[in-house]
């Protein structure tokens, strides 16, 4: 886009010089219609370089309204499947199964105390009573995952689907197992593609978005939480997209 506004601007002042050539050396009875195409072709560059800046603007409004409320949907799978993992020990790479935890589950709420026993061994050995230290954990309760996560808010149902875009679009999921020195850690991954969350738009400024490097835009082709090829549950987008991260 920078290189059509450069061009384009190269252009107009290239005209408005014809037109004072044109002013100063044609003939006057040539002058008036020439000048009239050249003025329209002045404006008509004028108006494409408009657009260009303006459309662009319009596009990263569009761009940024789309991916907050994408971002909101990841949010919720991310909680969701952290509290899989707390309950399960592993994530859950179905949305169907993991709509139905979230319908079933309990967490456990538990108390860690300190405690002390008589240590018979060494009892023996000394021949006087001996304690060790112990941790005694007790179960308190059991609070439903559903209204921990969401209360009466039924949107974890709908949460796999793209809420813009190409309409009926759902989040890739993928979970499984990563080995790092030797222990075998459980990760996850949902994504959407920023082709299918810009759909209708430019597809030359898609384009251009898809190949973003930037500390404050959503870098990739994709807006991504988790991953299947390192620890992490983050997600690839800065904080000024969202509230909660």
């Amino acid at each position: 886009m920078l290189t059509l506004i450069i061009v384009a601007i190269i252009v107009i002042f290239l005209t408005i010089g014809i037109v004072w050539a044109i002013d100063k050396f044609i003939p006057k009875k040539f002058r008036s219609l020439i000048l009239l195409v050249l003025w329209i072709g002045i404006g008509y560059l004028a108006y494409i370089t408009f657009m260009s800046v303006y459309g662009e603007i319009k596009f990263n409004k569009l761009k940024n309204e789309r991916y907050k409320v994408v971002i909101e949907n990841l949010i919720d799978i991310r909680d969701s499947q952290l509290a899989h993992r707390t309950v399960t020990g592993q994530f859950q790479g179905n949305w169907d199964n993991l709509v139905k935890f979230i319908d079933t589950a309990q967490f456990t709420i538990t108390q860690r105390r300190d405690s002390s026993v008589l240590d018979k061994e060494m009892s023996r050995r000394y021949g006087v009573d001996m304690f060790k230290d112990i941790v005694i954990i007790d179960t308190l309760d059991f609070v439903s995952v559903k209204d921990s996560l969401f209360g009466a808010d039924l949107r974890y149902k709908t949460m796999m689907n793209v809420p813009v875009g190409i309409p009926g679009s759902k989040f890739e999921l993928k979970a499984g197992i990563l080995e790092e020195n030797g222990v075998n850690i459980p990760v996850f991954e949902a994504k959407a593609l920023k082709a299918i969350i810009l759909d209708g738009e430019d597809k030359n400024l898609i384009a251009k978005e898809k190949d973003v490097v930037s500390v404050d835009g959503v870098n990739g082709d994709a807006i991504i939480v988790g991953s299947m090829e390192e620890i992490n549950t983050n997600g690839n987008w800065p904080k000024n997209y969202s509230n909660k991260q």
